[in-house]
């Protein structure tokens, strides 16, 4: 049912994750992610250190020794990949596409999620939710989510990130880790990510173009809005455009950080020129030094 293309493409990330999660970044990922809390396992005999109040007074009693409960982490989790399929990501100014880095951000945390046995859902969105698959687990699952990020086209150009985030609230009803990897080409969605923060972990990976910081002296060319569609004529050869570009774009991020920081949602900006697995593993080893 999938063009060859599709199902070469999810084979290449399939093998080039897979090797990547089995070798370092599963270990990262079980770490930088609690679980939902503490489960009983078994009892095992007191030992000097232990806690008084995990001692089984009943067991104790019949059997005359002293028992404590031992306890683990209930450490299966729900992982939601949440991706921006809009216009915007059909950019690149290096050898990958925005949308391409994006699909293999959300394939390398759909394979580390599945190798800790948890469960992965994906939700793809432009300025409407364009396409969802409740979590499972398994492989045969992740595959499928692959072929959904590589075939799904989008119906609309434009982004809402507040769509996206609607709709999560109204599924997800236990706390779960919401992964948005978006561009954030989009304004006013500050306060649907603190709603969502309240109950769910959520972590913003903000794919971004090193053109899209630092324009290259083109000369005189039109740019599209992906978008909007709209068309402008630039002189990118002037350095006064240049520099109200850069000047532009450093707003732009300070107003995204500055929301982030306050809907209490992380952030892990990855190039599309570099190597997208550095970013992610600094992350997480930050996190699990909290």
């Amino acid at each position: 049912m999938f063009p060859p293309e599709i199902l070469k493409k999810v084979k290449l990330i399939e093998l080039s994750t897979r090797k990547i999660v089995n070798n370092l970044f599963a270990g990262e990922y079980h770490t930088a992610f609690k679980g939902q809390g503490m489960m009983f396992k078994d009892f095992r005999e007191y030992v000097p250190g232990d806690d008084v109040r995990s001692i089984s007074w009943a067991l104790t009693a019949r059997t005359g020794k002293t028992f404590v409960k031992n306890f683990e982490e209930e450490r299966e989790l729900t992982l939601m990949l949440v991706v921006d399929i809009s216009g915007s990501n059909d950019f690149g100014s290096t050898k990958n596409f925005k949308g391409e880095v994006m699909s293999w951000v959300a394939g390398l945390m759909a394979f580390a999620a599945i190798k800790n046995k948890d469960q992965v859902g994906l939700l793809l969105f432009s300025d409407q939710v364009e396409h969802f698959v409740p979590p499972k687990k398994g492989q045969g699952h992740v595959q499928r989510l692959l072929r959904d990020l590589f075939y799904i086209k989008p119906k609309r150009s434009g982004t809402s990130i507040t769509s996206a985030v609607q709709f999560l609230q109204g599924f997800l009803k236990k706390r779960s880790v919401v992964l948005l990897i978006s561009d954030f080409q989009d304004k006013n969605f500050g306060q649907a990510l603190r709603y969502l923060g309240q109950k769910h972990d959520v972590i913003a990976c903000w794919v971004k173009d090193p053109a899209e910081e630092n324009f290259p002296d083109l000369g005189l060319i039109d740019l599209q809005d992906p978008e909007s569609g709209e068309i402008i004529t630039v002189d990118s050869s002037s350095s006064s455009f240049r520099r109200n570009y850069k000047i532009q774009q450093a707003k732009f991020r300070g107003e995204l950080e500055q929301e982030l920081r306050k809907s209490q949602v992380d952030l892990v900006p990855i190039l599309t020129q570099e190597d997208f697995l550095n970013p992610l593993i600094k992350f997480f080893q930050k996190r699990r030094r909290r």
